[in-house]
Order: structure tokens, then sequence, then C-alpha cells
């Protein structure tokens, strides 16, 4: 019999993809940030197992992440596969990335504030 073992987030990592979420981070993002923020490196596949998602939704959030400057990869030779794999890491502490996010809706907050002012010239 094959035994799986099956990586899942602790409550407190729940908690956080969940704050992380509230702040407008969409889900995928969040676990993946929470996953790296607890592991010093992982593969592709640890993250799709390790955060339980799709290979899809994987590729599309560390695309995003990386472009973001968030998270880094690099390619692992293989012997077994010509390709080869990636390994991931956050590109930054976290406490840079919550700097990061915090500074973005900052930004998103004065823009609706001037939005608003500019509403109330036209009563």
């Amino acid at each position: 019999m094959l035994q799986k073992s099956l990586n899942l987030f602790t409550k407190k990592e729940e908690e956080f993809v969940n704050l992380l979420i509230e702040t407008g981070i969409r889900e995928n993002f969040a676990k993946i940030l929470v996953y790296l923020a607890n592991r010093p490196e992982a593969t592709f596949r640890d993250i799709e197992h390790g955060a339980d998602m799709s290979q899809p939704d994987v590729s599309k959030a560390t695309k995003y992440l990386t472009d973001r400057g968030w998270i880094r990869s690099w390619q692992i030779p293989s012997e077994k596969a010509s390709r080869g794999f990636k390994k991931y890491t956050l590109a930054m502490p976290f406490t840079e990335i919550v700097a990061n996010i915090e500074k973005q809706k900052k930004i998103e907050a004065c823009n609706r504030i001037e939005l608003i002012k500019k509403m109330r010239n036209y009563l």
C-alpha cells in the first residue's frame, strides 16, 4: 500500500491566509506566501500539495508573485527529467511583503478618498 504524507496548514497559518485575503490579496497568492513563509524553499510540487492548489493555479500565482518581486525561483537540474525543476523561496523577508501590501492599500485608500472629494464637487 502506498502512503502519502499530506501537509496541511496549521490553524495559525490558516488565520494568516485569511488575514491576507481580507486585505485584498487573492486566496492563491496568500496560500503560497504563507506556505513559503514557513519553509526556506519549496518545489512547485511541494507548493501544489502543501497549499492544496491545482497546477494551473500554482503556475499563475507564482508568476504573479515573481513579477511583484515577492518570491523568486531558480532551476535545479534533474537526472531523471530533461528540464529539471524549479525551487521557490521568498525574495524578501515577510515583514517587507507586509509593508508593500500596506503601502499599496494606503495608496488605494487615498485614491478613493480623492474620488469621493471629486464627487462632492458635483453636488
